[in-house]
């Protein structure tokens, strides 16, 4: 009895009164609390929660992210980051487990932030993110400039005031967040928001960007060293000037964008170039070009003085010339004269030199008559004579022609009948050949050769060669002997009568 009376006297609880309780107990004696830890187990669920765990050298505790909580961290959650976590300890009844729910996280200490900004530059490195090569150069005098950084604080003030004081140009403000939960994501957005304009569009595309924020802690500044912003701002097109924090402040959007300003003013300067210092530069210039212009004026003015001082004296020269063209003007009216009388001068000279042609043309004629009737006188003679040396010279070819056939057939008649028939053909025919060769010289020099080419030999009945017109008297019988024969004819008038000719018998 006493054993059961000591049983009953234990409190009983179900199993969801005491899970009740213990959460009760949980987020009564806590409430709100900071954990330091290093995130492990991290898992991104469909639902958009993330559950973790945090642990450290003596103890491990689980987490959850609520989805609703999740754009409001100051960070990306990665195994293995040593961060603070900021929420409300509960239980999970259902698996008598007890958890964080995480409202607010950031990284835990410089160390932390500093190993995983080296951890991220150093990948990036390897990418080639940072290489000088992919660095864009500023333009000379933009038009448009787009800022990146918020819309209430001095930066933006600075950054306005110092472009309307140095050169004034158009500018586009996209305020975002700098830091704090989301701030990466939305500096992102703003990037490649401006980037995503297109030229001549109803907001006009920004020629150079300027991403900016003051001074602040290292946690302050994380925004800028957020993955998300570095692609984002070398995914860009458009030239970018960082100026995050002060002079001494260095974060990793200084390696990926195009320039570094150490502050946003000096981001400003490097935007647009001085007005006034442009037209300083302008007037030095201009004063220098003049003075180089006036030196080169000067120069070609000594130049052509030299020049001038070489030159001969022109009016004394076209005076010299004038008086020339006068002489020579003079000597020309006397010269053509002279010129004349003195070729005219000379052609009587040479007239009085030349024989009288008269007295030439009569000795010609006599000349020609003498020979005329030499060749008359000579030529009856020359016929006969050529006449009676042919027929000698046929009648001795004859002679001869028989005495060599009959020396040769006296000299064949013993070898007639050693020699067969194609030598006597050979003989023949060589005799024959230089018979051939002996008439045709014996032609050559007869009288009837001549009249085979067109000529006729005129004598009178007895023979007589007449080889003068003025002999032959009208009326006389005359012989015509032509190469085919011989004709007579009479003659029809003589020389008294001025016409001559012949009528056949």
């Amino acid at each position: 009895m006493n054993d059961t009376a000591t049983l009953s006297n234990i409190p009983e609880y179900t199993v969801s009164e005491i899970s009740g309780a213990v959460k009760q107990t949980l987020e009564t004696t806590f409430g709100r609390v900071q954990v330091r830890g290093e995130i492990t187990d991290m898992k991104r669920y469909p639902s958009g929660h993330i559950y973790l765990s945090l642990k450290d050298e003596g103890g491990k505790i689980a987490a959850i992210v609520w989805k609703s909580s999740v754009g409001r961290l100051s960070l990306v959650p990665e195994n293995g980051v040593e961060v603070i976590a900021q929420g409300r300890i509960t239980s999970y009844g259902e698996r008598s487990t007890y958890q964080l729910v995480i409202e607010r996280m950031e990284y835990a200490g410089a160390g932390a932030l500093l190993a995983r900004i080296e951890m991220l530059r150093q990948r990036l490195a390897t990418e080639g993110l940072f290489e000088p090569g992919r660095k864009r150069a500023l333009p000379v005098l933009p038009e448009t400039i787009g800022v990146v950084t918020s819309e209430s604080g001095a930066v933006i003030r600075d950054i306005i005031t110092t472009i309307a004081r140095r050169f004034p140009r158009r500018i586009l403000l996209w305020p975002v967040p700098v830091q704090g939960e989301g701030a990466a994501m939305r500096i992102a957005q703003a990037i490649l928001g401006f980037e995503a304009l297109v030229v001549g569009g109803i907001v006009p595309r920004p020629d150079v960007l300027i991403v900016a924020r003051g001074g602040g802690s290292l946690e302050d500044l994380m925004a800028f060293n957020e993955e998300v912003v570095l692609r984002a701002v070398a995914a860009c097109t458009i030239p970018v000037i960082s100026a995050v924090g002060h002079e001494t402040d260095t974060t990793l959007i200084d390696f990926v964008s195009d320039r570094r300003a150490p502050t946003p003013t000096a981001a400003a300067e490097l935007a647009v170039p001085s007005r006034v210092e442009l037209a300083a530069n302008l007037a030095q210039e201009a004063a220098r070009l003049a003075g180089a212009l006036d030196r080169l004026a000067q120069e070609r003015r000594m130049r052509l003085q030299r020049a001038e001082r070489g030159l001969p004296d022109l009016p004394a020269l076209l005076g010299n010339a004038r008086q020339r063209l006068d002489d020579r003007a003079v000597r020309l009216e006397t010269a053509v004269p002279n010129l004349l009388a003195a070729r005219i001068a000379a052609l009587h000279r040479a007239e009085r030199g030349l024989p009288d042609p008269h007295a030439l043309l009569a000795a010609a004629r006599t000349r020609m008559r003498d020979e005329a009737n030499r060749l008359g006188l000579a030529l009856p003679n020359l016929v006969r004579s050529r006449g009676a040396a042919f027929a000698m010279a046929a009648s001795q070819l004859r002679g001869g022609l028989r005495q060599a056939l009959a020396a040769r057939a006296a000299v064949a008649a013993p070898v007639l009948h050693r020699l067969t028939d194609a030598p006597l053909r050979a003989a023949l025919r060589e005799a024959r050949a230089h018979l051939t060769g002996l008439a045709g010289r014996l032609e050559s020099v007869s009288p009837d050769a001549v009249l085979a080419r067109g000529y006729a030999r005129i004598s009178d009945l007895s023979g007589a060669p007449i080889t003068q017109a003025s002999s032959v008297r009208a009326g006389a019988a005359l012989r015509v002997r032509f190469a085919d024969g011989e004709i007579r004819v009479t003659a029809a008038g003589g020389r008294d009568g001025g016409r001559q000719g012949a009528l056949p018998l």
